[in-house]
């Protein structure tokens, strides 16, 4: 009899748990480079399609990295699609490069653009959809601004900077030692001649080595705002109040440079779209914690933005 009750609750999780996945899910190669996770929700006809574009680094479909696993962009799929809207996420080719071990180490910034705007132009052709909607997450808000020009019929942004990578990187840099802000707007001044830098802070080698300045270099020449002020469709800005990497103030400078744009910020939301009610430790641990749930109000406001 001890058995029967445990064996209950099993059926029963089972059961919850089906009910809870109101879509239908296929992996799909759009090229040699790109392969992805397709949610189609159930009983809904020609629903709207959202694109989600990971962030930088050799992130997955599920917005994992190696020993950085927390399923936040699957954990955005499958919400998304639990609420009628179909979605595709896919793995950046970097991704499948390492598990080839065939990494190509002149990859580029603008390699990224070009399997994005791969997949909008594969599923914009797909009749089966309604409109198609590009959410970039971090670095993807940059790639997803580009691809998403002229193709598709709205974009979202999610924890995208405002400012060009340089920028960005240099206020960083500045804010964790004052001492390397001199040395580090030297590197990328000469960067942005288009020559290589060799006399660099020591300490900024993992910014400015030798194998990531061609990366840097395609990717500083792209201006968030501009791109984005170029964009005719509807547009939603997110940004979370307890985001480590990206701040609020990059969230507001897009939107000053889509004054028709929607602005989104959400409370205690972290990077990687978790809530976050302590400390900063409780923030950097999160990043590894795949039993978080994400942020509902980000989910709230893209499904009514999407369905507006």
């Amino acid at each position: 009899m001890k058995y029967i009750i445990p064996l209950f609750l099993v059926l029963l999780c089972t059961q919850m748990n089906a009910q809870e996945r109101n879509f239908e899910s296929q992996d799909l190669s759009i090229n040699e480079h790109i392969d992805g996770t397709l949610l189609i929700p159930k009983g809904v006809e020609q629903p709207k399609l959202a694109i989600i574009i990971a962030g930088s680094g050799p992130t997955d479909r599920n917005g994992n990295q190696n020993f950085l696993k927390n399923n936040s962009l699957k954990k955005l799929a499958e919400s998304l699609s639990n609420q009628g809207i179909a979605t595709f996420r896919y793995d950046k080719r970097i991704v499948k490069q390492i598990r080839e071990h065939k990494v190509d180490p002149n990859i580029t910034f603008d390699d990224f653009v070009t399997d994005a705007i791969s997949v909008v132009t594969h599923f914009k052709e797909d009749s089966q959809f309604g409109d198609l909607i590009v959410i970039g997450h971090s670095q993807g808000s940059l790639i997803g601004m580009l691809a998403a020009k002229d193709r598709a019929d709205g974009f979202i942004s999610l924890a995208g900077a405002g400012q060009p990578i340089d920028e960005v990187i240099t206020e960083q840099i500045t804010a964790m030692d004052p001492s390397l802000e001199a040395g580090t707007k030297k590197a990328f001044a000469q960067l942005k001649k288009g020559e290589l830098v060799t006399d660099y802070p020591p300490a900024l080698a993992s910014v400015f080595g030798a194998d990531v300045q061609p990366f840097i270099m395609n990717w500083m020449q792209y201006q968030p705002q501009e791109v984005l002020a170029s964009l005719d469709m509807p547009t939603l800005i997110v940004n979370g109040t307890k985001d480590l990497q990206v701040s609020v103030d990059e969230a507001k400078l897009l939107k000053a440079a889509a004054p028709n744009s929607e602005l989104e910020i959400i409370t205690n939301m972290n990077h990687v779209l978790f809530i976050i009610e302590g400390d900063q430790l409780e923030n950097s641990k999160s990043y590894n914690e795949s039993s978080r749930k994400i942020s509902e109000a980000l989910i709230s406001a893209i499904v009514q933005f999407m369905k507006s």
